[in-house]
């Protein structure tokens, strides 16, 4: 199978596979480009595996700012050029004031030596993140002067999402792709894109039209993927994706 060059494979996608069991998968279905889990790597020999893998890291993925330091230190040995983080729960805080929280714990950062991405949510995960519209992470992105991961599964059904993208398109760093069936009623559940109810195609075009020029990450997880199995469900969503990008001239 040939992945088209802007398919990339989050390690999320993988959730209870070892890194060395993802890095013989990669292999093995020629994934050339990755998100490199943050909770997949706890030592110097993970680091090592993925230096010696061959594998492109496109970014390090992880959750809350909590984690910003240590991903900043990977990414830099790994070659990434983006990290994907939330902004972690707001507590007791009302928006605006965790909004002005979650700048004061980034400024120490800033300004960041690669693209800082921060990633909505769906509004059911408030244990990970306060901000759950690409509209808002797009706000927040201009005001501390980052970037942001537009999470199709978490937006597809926004008001007016290709005016979001176009007037955005500057502060999108990285966009995840996955598919959802209207009625599932539990989260995570993604299902293989094409297998679902979202408008891939359409959406993905409008990031393209828009001058979008980075990845595209499968951010495959939840029951449905599990009951599938890793190989056959990142065989399909990247076969599916690369015949999107291709026919888009991507």
């Amino acid at each position: 199978m040939t992945v088209h060059p802007r398919v990339c494979v989050s390690g999320i996608s993988t959730w209870n596979q070892s890194l060395a069991d993802d890095v013989l998968l990669y292999e093995e279905l020629g994934v050339h480009t990755i998100g490199a889990a943050l909770r997949k790597i706890e030592s110097e020999k993970d680091v090592e595996l993925l230096l010696s893998s061959g594998v492109k890291v496109a970014n390090v993925i992880g959750v809350g700012h909590s984690g910003l330091p240590r991903a900043l230190e990977l990414a830099n040995r790994l070659g990434a050029p983006a990290i994907v983080f939330t902004t972690g729960p707001a507590g007791a805080l009302e928006w605006n004031d965790a909004a002005t929280a979650f700048g004061a714990a980034l400024a120490p950062l800033l300004p960041a030596p690669l693209k800082l991405c921060l990633e909505h949510t769906n509004s059911l995960r408030h244990d990970v993140s306060f901000v759950h519209t690409l509209r808002d992470a797009i706000d927040l992105a201009r005001r501390f002067d980052i970037h942001v991961c537009m999470e199709i599964n978490a937006c597809w059904g926004e008001r007016d999402l290709v005016r979001t993208v176009a007037d955005g398109i500057d502060r999108i760093g990285i966009v995840q792709v996955s598919d959802f069936s209207i009625g599932t009623l539990s989260t995570p559940n993604r299902l293989v894109p094409g297998d679902g109810d979202i408008p891939l195609r359409r959406i993905i075009g409008q990031v393209l039209d828009a001058g979008y020029e980075g990845v595209f990450d499968l951010e495959l997880v939840g029951p449905k993927i599990e009951e599938e199995g890793y190989r056959s469900a990142i065989a399909r969503s990247c076969a599916y994706l690369s015949d999107l990008l291709t026919n888009s001239s991507a």
